[in-house]
């Protein structure tokens, strides 16, 4: 059996995704501390949500996805990128990572609501 965890997720995923949500604590900005089930998945779903509808660098996508962790962000970043959720392009100085097809797929799976805009 999973253990529950306590992170922050962005207001707009916790409302998606409530089916992770076991209780929701305070809300902080534009983020609720909530007590979660499958994390791992969540993380995941956490990245793709937030590329679904513009590219984003590195610094905008990690202060987005309210992984707090920097290495559990890069697990997890490293992890889409791997199974090809999201791609990844130097531009000048900055990397910037896009959802792919097959993270759209993967997002979609997992909406719980039929008002998913691509």
């Amino acid at each position: 059996m999973m253990r529950a965890r306590l992170t922050y997720v962005p207001l707009e995923v916790a409302d998606q995704f409530e089916d992770f949500i076991i209780h929701r604590e305070e809300q902080v900005l534009d983020a609720v501390k909530a007590r979660t089930r499958d994390y791992s998945t969540l993380s995941l779903l956490k990245l793709l949500y937030q590329l679904r509808g513009n590219p984003m660098t590195f610094s905008n996508l990690y202060s987005k996805s309210k992984i707090r962790m920097k290495k559990s962000f890069l697990n997890y970043l490293h992890l889409c990128v791997d199974y090809k959720f999201i791609s990844k392009e130097a531009v000048g100085a900055n990397v910037i990572y896009t959802i792919t097809d097959k993270g759209r797929t993967m997002l979609k799976l997992f909406m719980q609501k039929n008002n998913y805009v691509d």
